[in-house]
């Protein structure tokens, strides 16, 4: 066989180890993306914690970049610290460095069925199920992918060039690490990397001696993935994944002069080469969390202090980062599209005031405050502009959809700055009263309060992206949530009620603050339920008064 079919065959494996990675990955997302993020955020109290949370949600999505993502939008929102960030990072590499020992057992019977309940559960009418098929069909493909590794590199034995360049590593780690940390930058991805060199290890075809130096370039080169994709972002985004990379990075600088030092033979306390591998990677990563962890705080206290500040995006005009193009006003199916990425930026402040408003009710943080008022002012830009603008646009001849569209984009922008009003005039003022008096509320209509601002979080997330999809089955779900939300309400009324008939003194004291709250939050949904209203409508299962 040629050396370019060789090639092409083990390329084409790696291509869909690659793309069944990102397959199980999309799918657990889409899947329990909001869930995982609920959990992440409430998890990250402390570094054992924040650890501990990265380590299992990197597990779960098979890919510590992702988790980098996530937690340096966090970071970037305020929800955690960077130092609690960067722990979770650690934690993070640790639980993708054990996904590559999972998939190194023999799962190759779980192939063909994995396929066959992929394939059926995609086939479903559920949206869930159907996530559900994309991760076990991607599991099914990933398995496969590693087996046509192995039967690729197979002929790589009787290559004559291949023997050279390795020959030439084994005298040289430095090349190989570095080799090996592009390797894993093209892949984006490490446990596709350590994969890979574990197959060939196991084929014979990397000698045990390049296992550290491989492996220590493959944890350097995953660590600068996630500080690379958040290089655009503002300072506390990019503190988190710089972090990982001052405290994995280094370790694997270091690992790699001490192995010049010591000459660790690892294939001495492994039997098989393919597990050396993928056991010199956990231990490699282990190791680094267990002596990164106690610096993670002063290695982001450090990069605060070194780090330029970013220009903040809600700083600028309006303006300056509009997508309604005034080229485009005599083009209509092009300005809805913009009018559509501008509604959509709207949503992304929305999400932030939603979110942020509970932590000001429960710590008057006046950075918190003027935050959330600064973004309510940005959302009334928002909406003002986005009318002229589809006021422009209607003066052309639009068709039946294009009007519609039109319409419909109009009432989600209106909706979306009642929102804000409610949040900034209605909830704010509450929250400021509350402190005010030196209010506390008891612990379970605290507990009703935080249930449901969950439930409304959620539903906006579901509202948001009804603008852009318009998936009936999530229009559905998002009406059924009216009648839930209006349920919630009434039962924490009712147990309010009770508990001021008990005597409670902290019900008693925040009564008012308390019911208005919950009246707030239903207000809030029943706007954005009514984003849903023109899909249901659009297919005819809106009746005047009900949902079919």
């Amino acid at each position: 066989m040629s050396g370019s079919v060789i090639f092409i065959n083990l390329a084409g494996a790696v291509a869909l180890l690659l793309w069944a990675t990102r397959m199980v990955r999309t799918g657990i997302e889409r899947a329990y993306g909001d869930f995982m993020r609920k959990q992440l955020r409430y998890a990250l109290g402390n570094r054992v914690n924040a650890a501990a949370a990265g380590f299992f949600l990197a597990i779960a999505l098979q890919s510590a970049t992702a988790v980098a993502l996530i937690v340096s939008g966090f970071a970037a929102s305020g929800y955690v610290s960077a130092g609690i960030g960067i722990a979770s990072l650690l934690g993070a590499d640790l639980g993708s460095a054990f996904v590559t020992k999972i998939l190194r057992h023999d799962l190759s019977l779980l192939i063909p069925i994995a396929l066959i309940a992929g394939t059926i559960s995609f086939r479903t009418s559920s949206r869930r199920w159907r996530e559900i098929g994309r991760i076990i069909f991607g599991l099914g493909l990933l398995l496969l992918s590693l087996r046509l590794i192995g039967e690729a590199s197979l002929p790589l034995k009787e290559s004559q060039i291949l023997p050279v360049i390795i020959t030439y590593l084994t005298q040289d780690w430095v090349t190989a690490f570095i080799l090996a940390a592009l390797l894993t930058w093209g892949f984006h991805s490490s446990v596709a990397a350590i994969l890979l060199f574990a197959s060939l290890t196991e084929q014979g075809l990397v000698p045990p001696v390049l296992i550290i130096p491989f492996v220590l370039g493959v944890n350097f080169g995953g660590a600068v993935i996630g500080a690379v994709l958040t290089r655009g972002e503002e300072k506390a985004a990019r503190i988190v994944p710089l972090g990982n990379v001052m405290i994995r990075g280094a370790g694997m600088l270091i690992a790699l002069a001490l192995q010049f030092m010591f000459m660790v033979k690892p294939e001495t306390f492994f039997r098989e080469p393919g597990d050396t591998v993928v056991w010199v990677h956990i231990i490699a990563n282990a190791a680094v969390l267990i002596i990164g962890l106690p610096f993670a705080m002063a290695i982001a206290n450090l990069l605060g202090r070194l780090l330029p500040e970013a220009a903040k995006p809600d700083a600028r005009p309006l303006d300056h980062v509009s997508a309604l193009s005034p080229a485009d006003i005599n083009n209509p199916p092009r300005a809805l599209d913009n009018a559509t990425r501008e509604v959509v930026a709207m949503c992304d402040k929305i999400e932030i005031m939603l979110t942020r408003i509970f932590e000001v009710y429960e710590k008057p943080d006046a950075q918190h405050i003027d935050f959330i008022e600064k973004l309510d002012d940005n959302v009334d830009r928002y909406n003002s502009h986005i009318k002229m603008y589809l006021a422009r646009v209607s003066r052309n001849e639009l068709d039946e959809d294009a009007a519609r569209r039109q319409q419909d984009l109009l009432s989600a922008a209106i909706n979306l700055e009642q929102v804000g009003d409610v949040i900034s005039q209605n909830m704010l003022a509450k929250a400021k009263k509350k402190h005010a008096r030196n209010a506390v509320f008891s612990d379970e209509g605290w507990k009703e309060l935080s249930v449901m601002h969950q439930r409304v979080i959620r539903n906006a997330r579901l509202a948001f992206n009804l603008i852009v999809n318009r998936d009936l089955e999530h229009a559905r779900q998002l009406v059924q949530e009216k009648e839930i939300v209006r349920e919630m309400v009434r039962e924490s009324e009712e147990k309010h009620i009770r508990r001021l008939a008990g005597g409670n003194a902290a019900s008693i004291e925040t009564s008012s603050i308390h019911i208005d709250t919950m009246r707030d939050l239903k207000e809030i949904n029943s706007l954005l339920v009514s984003i849903a209203y023109p899909v249901l409508s659009q297919a005819g299962l809106l009746r005047t008064s009900r949902l079919l």
